[in-house]
């Protein structure tokens, strides 16, 4: 074969890889996930068999977000749509009917016993904040992608499988981390109620200002009694959220005297460069504050 040949065969070739690189993309299961945290989940399982979009980005608020034009455009687009459920995503019923979504929504927290407080009237939408949930979240997903896409079943069980152990490694190390915690230590405040799933499962008490939405106002009485209650039991960190406003904390802060423990990710991961690019990461990184701040 002489050389200009080879030349056009290699031409060929590479066109026909450019080609192929479309028709590839093409092929990957459409879905959408409502905040950043379940896209990563999503993701982690479907592997290069899906196409996430995410509604809800890094350091994004969920609980205030007002989806646009563009959002319906995604929902009306994808074979599935992932949503936490539990009333986190209030407006994700009103965008489904709006978009004429004719896929299936996937509830992800569907088996998890949720957290209830007698001040609010509703769940704690917050079950990710559990790896034990986070279990159940990933086989849910699982089920649906497997459901949609019979013949990515055997790749995204292998994805679960590797998912799960990771999640179990990180478990391992937050009990042995946070269990160092002395008990008289283990309370904290958060600027809202995220992290009862995390209080319930590492005996952590978590105190908040603003109830399980970043949308309702904190009261200048609830701060107050907060800030009592911070002196009276000596209460050792107040945290920052990625997702909350920081001026209350800092308020505490400076009437309290109360540390400041750094800043809990409970809603959104932050970028992917960032200390939680992946809800694997947001988790460890939530878990290495705590420790550092309470002295475990």
């Amino acid at each position: 074969m002489n050389l200009s040949r080879l030349a056009v065969l290699a031409i060929s070739v590479v066109f026909a890889l450019c080609a192929a690189q479309p028709a590839r993309a093409a092929e990957r299961l459409p879905v959408v996930a409502t905040f950043s945290i379940l896209a990563d989940m999503v993701q982690t399982i479907g592997g290069d068999r899906v196409a996430v979009t995410t509604l809800v980005g890094p350091d994004g608020d969920a609980h205030v977000f007002q989806p646009t034009p563009r959002h319906a455009r995604a929902v009306a687009g994808a074979a599935l749509v992932f949503a936490n459920g539990l009333g986190f995503e209030g407006w994700i019923e009103r965008l489904i009917e709006a978009s004429g979504f004719k896929g299936k929504a996937v509830m992800v927290s569907r088996g998890v016993v949720p957290v209830t407080v007698a001040s609010e009237d509703a769940p704690d939408p917050h079950a990710w904040q559990s790896l034990s949930n986070a279990k159940t979240y990933a086989a849910n997903i699982t089920g649906a992608l497997a459901q949609a896409d019979p013949a990515g079943e055997a790749a995204y069980q292998a994805n679960l499988g590797r998912y799960l152990a990771q999640i179990t490694v990180l478990e391992q190390e937050a009990a042995a981390t946070l269990g160092r915690i002395p008990d008289a230590h283990r309370r904290v405040v958060t600027p809202h109620d995220a992290f009862g799933y995390l209080a319930r499962e590492q005996r952590i008490t978590f105190l908040a200002p603003q109830g399980f939405s970043t949308e309702a106002e904190a009261s200048a009485a609830s701060v107050a009694t907060l800030i009592q209650q911070i002196r009276a039991e000596n209460i050792r960190a107040v945290f920052f959220e990625n997702v909350a406003d920081p001026r209350l904390v800092q308020q505490i802060q400076r009437e309290t005297g109360a540390r400041i423990g750094g800043t809990l990710y409970s809603d959104a991961l932050s970028a992917p460069d960032g200390d939680a690019g992946t809800y694997l990461d947001m988790m460890r990184h939530n878990i290495r504050m705590l420790t550092a701040a309470l002295g475990g």
